[in-house]
């Protein structure tokens, strides 16, 4: 029996914050019925947690087996062929079983490769041992481009990058809104389309720099169409949706950019906070914050162990992807870091949520970034190719849930790789470089895997070959640093350096080769959308 009422098994005098999380109310309202004692599910020291008790299930109640052992007898979330056993092992194409008829093309996952398919047009590439044979050809010639090549990109632009800069998000995306206008050779005047993310929502911290109004506004714009949200595949989803826009006719030039200041913002908030009272957590934190899972940090994390835990990655082999991009920012002169850092730097630095060190984590920085989307037809000549959309994926097959993945080694990123190659003959062969989404380490490495550059569970050998993926090598990834060296400029950095790289553009880091296809993943966990880039001729 617990003496004092308040105090939580095994919790020690300096627990105290653990007695209050439940309900922080209940000593100043008085009118609240308190809670009962709720023990708290923590083992002994030195012991483990015991199984989950399973309801017995009478022969012949008609429970499926894939049903036994969910809480509350929940039925698991909807998966097609049955997948969940077979994404474990490498024999998921023979498991899948034959899919229901009845879903829309689209949404089904792609089955066995051919060995006989031309890269692209006029040139035929070997295929690559690395790349995933589970991802076929589609059945769209090359060319015949995500909204049938209505809508190409035709300008980027990018305002200051730094920490502290001291100045709002809306003065920054001006800087990349008339940077991007000028870069496609057209004028403000020309606009009518804009489209940002995530729009205004709720948020701190300097996470939403500008909306779409303020630019739209700023800029004096008379528009047709404009778009925000949250509620998208990805950062690049109001993207996607912009080159609709286009190919249904309701607007010609779009501005699409996302802002953040959360470097100057967080600087400030931090004394902000030493007066701030506490709020009640609500939504899924309520099932996260007492456990201390208060950040993406930790949620990803957990993704990371699992994977670790079921295909051997270690924390060396994950340390590459912060490695390679600190390489790679060296010569990207916006960078935040560009400091030469080792393997030993890297596995010495402190750790943040396990596997997690400070340097899986990317940089909060100051910055905008903007991308011009026009009408094929419309494009001014600006001197430079336009880039074609070749294919856009933004499947979501599974719940919209950080924690409830039917396969926890997989993320939103394999349903979207999955429906982007669907609409294309190219392969993961044909890309010649990548820039994916380093949010936290761990999600590059999911990027990698889910658009089939190596197989599932293998991504661990994929990253001990660095020169693979070296800016001289076969296939170059985040050539100006990625989010963990660049900055977190939330997806669109990744966006504008697949542009510029694919018009070489970038100065001392163009990769050396001729690119022609750039594969772009952006985003994490349940948010996930990518991009195949082609350069017209």
């Amino acid at each position: 029996m617990v003496d004092d009422p308040t105090r939580l098994p095994h919790a020690s005098a300096g627990d105290g914050g653990l007695h209050r999380v439940l309900d922080r109310r209940c000593r100043r309202r008085a009118a609240d019925t308190p809670l009962p004692l709720v023990l708290a599910a923590l083992p002994p020291a030195g012991g483990c947690l015991l199984p989950l008790p399973q309801p017995r299930r009478r022969p012949g109640s008609g429970v499926r087996p894939r049903d036994r052992g969910l809480v509350h007898g929940q039925p698991p979330p909807l998966v097609r062929g049955r997948v969940p056993a077979a994404l474990r092992r490498g024999d998921r194409r023979a498991r899948r079983g034959p899919g229901d008829p009845a879903d829309h093309p689209d949404r089904r996952l792609p089955g066995g490769g051919r060995d006989d398919r031309d890269g692209r047009r006029g040139r035929l590439r070997t295929p690559r041992g690395r790349v995933d044979p589970r991802f076929p050809a589609g059945t769209r010639e090359c060319g015949m481009t995500f909204v049938e090549g209505k809508a190409v990109i035709t300008g980027v632009g990018q305002s200051a990058v730094g920490r502290k800069l001291g100045r709002g998000g809306v003065d920054l995306a001006i800087d990349a809104a008339l940077e991007a206008i000028e870069h496609a050779g057209l004028d403000a005047s020309d606009i009518d389309g804009v489209a940002s993310y995530p729009g205004p929502v709720p948020a701190e911290g300097g996470f939403v720099g500008a909306t779409t109004h303020d630019v739209r506004d700023a800029l004096g714009l008379r528009t047709t169409w404009v778009i925000s949200g949250s509620e998208t595949p990805g950062q690049a989803g109001t993207l996607m949706d912009a080159a609709a826009s286009i190919a249904t006719g309701r607007a010609t030039h779009v501005l699409c950019f996302r802002s953040v200041f959360e470097s100057t913002a967080q600087a400030a908030g931090r004394a902000q906070a030493l007066t701030q009272v506490a709020r009640r957590a609500s939504g899924h934190l309520e099932f996260r914050m007492p456990f201390g899972a208060a950040s993406p940090a930790n949620w990803i994390a957990l993704y990371a162990q699992r994977y670790m835990h079921e295909f051997g990655l270690t924390r060396e082999q994950l340390g590459q992807i912060p490695l390679n991009g600190r390489r790679n920012a060296a010569r990207n002169p916006k960078a935040i870091y560009t400091a030469p850092m080792t393997l030993e730097d890297y596995l010495s630095a402190r750790l943040i949520s396990y596997p997690f060190g400070l340097y899986d984590c990317d940089v909060p920085c100051d910055g905008a970034t903007a991308v011009i989307l026009s009408r094929r037809d419309a494009a001014k000549n600006s001197g430079r190719p336009a880039i074609a959309i070749e294919a856009a994926g933004s499947g979501l097959y599974q719940r919209h849930s950080w924690d409830q993945r039917a396969d926890l080694t997989t993320m939103a990123a394999h349903d979207a790789g999955h429906h982007m190659w669907e609409q294309t003959r190219l392969t993961p062969s044909d890309v010649d470089f990548a820039e994916l989404y380093d949010g936290f380490s761990y999600l590059c490495a999911q990027w990698i895997e889910a658009l089939g550059f190596c197989k599932h569970g293998e991504v661990g050998p994929f990253l001990e070959d660095t020169a693979h993926y070296a800016p001289d090598g076969e296939l170059p990834i985040n050539t100006h640093g990625g989010q963990l060296s660049a900055g977190r400029l939330h997806g669109y950095g990744f966006l504008h350096e697949a542009c510029v790289q694919l018009w070489g553009e970038a100065g001392e880091r163009q990769i050396r080769k001729d690119v022609e296809i750039a594969a772009v993943g952006i985003g994490g966990g349940p948010e996930a959308g990518c991009l195949l880039l082609r350069r017209e001729n």
